[in-house]
């Protein structure tokens, strides 16, 4: 089948199963097979989708929709059950603020560390090492060790070096909450910029502003399966955001 370079991103009957056990057995239990209560539980189920270069998805609904192991499955962190994922160009996933860091190590040598992961050259990280420290704030901590570092400071670490990659596709979930107001702006601008060179984003969020002002397009998952999918003005109309009210005030 020929490939269609228009696509960045497509999705092919992709569902996930995973086996829920209920209880720690016994030794004598696990050696015979009694007192075992498992569960299948399907995170996801039949997911199709097609993402074009150049266009930003949200994804939203409940806690345990599967809205993070459909972000894993694309990034390739775990595998589908069945079903396929197609993907066309460099992607690069921040889902878990700790992945891809040693806690031993600096944050300037877990710069080297991630970006290698990220599928950068020691070359191309050399020059954009202190473009990734600038942009993160963190200048005045790059030598102390990771472990040390706040949330919100592994995020704004993360995220530097994601930008700084030059990835064709980025995979977003969550993580931007953990950041102050003068970050979120900062990371706003660079996905705006991110944008403009035809590049693709996927982000997941339980705020609407940030959805809003990042995704064209949004999903609403549940249980698994895509309840519904369009442009995100009318998604977001549709959707009952927890604390909506709280947050009308969010500025970025």
């Amino acid at each position: 089948m020929e490939k269609n370079n228009d696509l960045a991103i497509e999705i092919i009957n992709v569902s996930k199963k995973y086996i829920l056990h209920h209880q720690k057995p016994t030794l004598i239990e696990n050696i015979f097979k009694l007192g075992q209560k498992e569960e299948e539980f399907w995170a996801l189920k039949n997911i199709n989708l097609e993402i074009k270069k150049g266009e930003s998805y949200g994804i939203i609904g409940e806690n345990g929709s599967g809205k993070t192991t459909l972000l894993k499955i694309i990034s390739g962190i775990t595998s589908p059950t069945s079903g396929e994922v197609k993907l066309n160009g460099r992607i690069v996933s921040l889902i878990d603020v700790n992945s891809g860091f040693n806690p031993e190590l600096t944050g300037e040598e877990n710069i080297f560390l991630n970006g290698m992961l990220l599928g950068m050259s020691k070359k191309e990280i050399n020059k954009q090492f202190n473009k990734i420290i600038k942009f993160s704030g963190l200048k005045s901590f790059i030598d102390t060790p990771f472990y040390t570092y706040s949330l919100g400071m592994k995020m704004r670490l993360g995220f530097s070096i994601a930008i700084f990659s030059n990835p064709d596709i980025l995979l977003v979930d969550e993580i931007l909450g953990a950041g102050d107001k003068k970050f979120l702006e900062k990371s706003s601008k660079a996905i705006q910029d991110f944008f403009k060179q035809r590049k693709t984003l996927i982000f997941i969020s339980h705020l609407p502003q940030l959805i809003s002002k990042f995704c064209e397009k949004t999903i609403i998952l549940e249980k698994g399966e895509i309840k519904d999918i369009g442009k995100t003005k009318k998604i977001i109309k549709s959707y009952n955001f927890p604390n909506f009210g709280q947050l009308e005030n969010l500025v970025i």
